[in-house]
């Protein structure tokens, strides 16, 4: 599983037929900051997600990848990789809030 932040949405109009109606995000791993351990920081990739579980643009959410993308109910018979599981809330580092979803 990785942290990522959704950064944008892709649209494909010739696809295989049980992508069709499937919502495909682009999102942006993230890292804690190594120095300060204080925040969350882009690591400058990028990776096409399904998205199960209504996520939008900004926010933080929980990836998988592999055949762990297959295991939910909605992804059992998708041909992908990687899907988004979940939306965050909060990261804590060392008993640090690292990123708050509500300030």
């Amino acid at each position: 599983m990785f942290l990522a932040r959704i950064t944008g949405s892709l649209v494909s109009t010739q696809k295989v037929e049980t992508l069709v109606g499937q919502k495909l995000l682009l999102v942006e791993p993230l890292r804690v900051d190594e120095q300060e351990q204080s925040s969350l920081k882009p690591t400058g990739r990028s990776f096409v997600v399904v998205d199960t579980v209504g996520a939008g643009e900004g926010d933080v959410v929980l990836c998988v990848q592999g055949s762990s993308a297959r295991f939910t109910p909605g992804t059992k018979e998708l041909p992908i990789d990687a899907a988004i599981i979940g939306i965050v809330d909060t990261v804590q580092v060392h008993s640090k809030t690292v990123y708050p979803a509500v300030e």
